[in-house]
């Protein structure tokens, strides 16, 4: 006789009333539906639109292989880190960014847990090795800041590795600012019922399911502990040498190119359009925890 099948639905609380979540119904729940672009205050009541976001993409990515040329010539080297909560919109973001560029001189890091080894080792060592060599572009798809957030939340750590980290992180970020790198630190932020809806998207779509790990279910009534976890990494670790951009990702359109202009903006490279480029929306980016209030 088979063992009945363990549900996975989850009480979990939302503005004061209790919501159920099964992740396994094919229907999305209305009440997630309803509100999911909105939620977390997002500014925008509508997507962007799929041709204008292609075309405006396109001429972005075309600056980006100007950058390339430009480190080529010049051996600058670029980095930008992406963090946020699962289903934030990370990975989707560095495939814009990198769809154009040379991958011999251009490339992303998504490494996995630390192995026996990295774990005896210090910290940040294992990124180290990762880091960009003269005319490379680097973007790290979760990076250091997995101790400042995922870590303490799912017990990944202890409390004195946490606070160790915290104090330690602005001084290692200093030296890659006096080494001459140009660096970025990206904080994708969604509102909940949005990354309900993309958990959701993920369990049903075959071509997705993949993207949905135990851990993503197990984190489904963490919200709030992401939330202070969060909110801390922001203040302890926004400095002028290494500022954090958060970059508002409920409509994944809007975010992808808000976050391309901002690296564009902040390098002088050859051949520079910037009618191409345009400005950054500030109701969808800005700095550090003044895009959280």
């Amino acid at each position: 006789m088979e063992e009945p099948k363990k549900s996975r639905a989850v009480e979990l609380k939302i503005g004061g009333e209790t919501r159920v979540f099964d992740i396994d119904d094919p229907k999305l729940p209305k009440w997630v539906d309803d509100v999911s672009l909105g939620s977390g205050d997002y500014p925008y009541d509508k997507k962007m639109d799929e041709d204008d976001y292609e075309d405006q993409l396109e001429k972005l990515q075309v600056e980006l292989v100007k950058v390339q040329f430009w480190q080529q010539a010049t051996g600058k080297r670029v980095m930008a880190l992406f963090e946020g909560r699962d289903a934030a919109g990370k990975g989707g973001t560095i495939h814009a960014i990198l769809s154009y560029m040379n991958p011999r001189t251009a490339r992303v890091v998504a490494l996995t847990k630390p192995t026996e080894t990295e774990r005896g080792q210090w910290y940040f060592q294992r990124y180290v090795a990762q880091f960009p060599s003269a005319g490379e572009f680097v973007l790290f798809d979760r990076s250091w800041y997995n101790r400042a957030v995922v870590e303490p939340v799912m017990g990944f750590c202890t409390p004195d590795q946490y606070k160790h980290f915290l104090e330690q992180v602005p001084r290692f970020e200093e030296l890659i600012e006096e080494e001459g790198i140009h660096f970025f630190k990206f904080w994708l932020n969604i509102g909940r019922e949005m990354q309900l809806e993309r958990f959701h998207d993920r369990r049903h779509d075959p071509l997705k399911i993949w993207k949905l790990s135990p851990m993503d279910i197990a984190a489904l009534d963490k919200w709030d502990d992401y939330t202070d976890k969060r909110d801390r990494m922001l203040k302890k670790t926004d400095t002028d040498h290494a500022p954090w951009t958060v970059v508002r990702a409920n409509d994944k359109r809007r975010a992808r190119l808000n976050v391309i202009r901002h690296i564009l903006n902040a390098l002088d490279y050859d051949g520079k359009d910037k009618s191409n480029i345009g400005e950054t929306d500030r109701k969808i980016i800005g700095r550090g925890e003044d895009m959280l209030d």
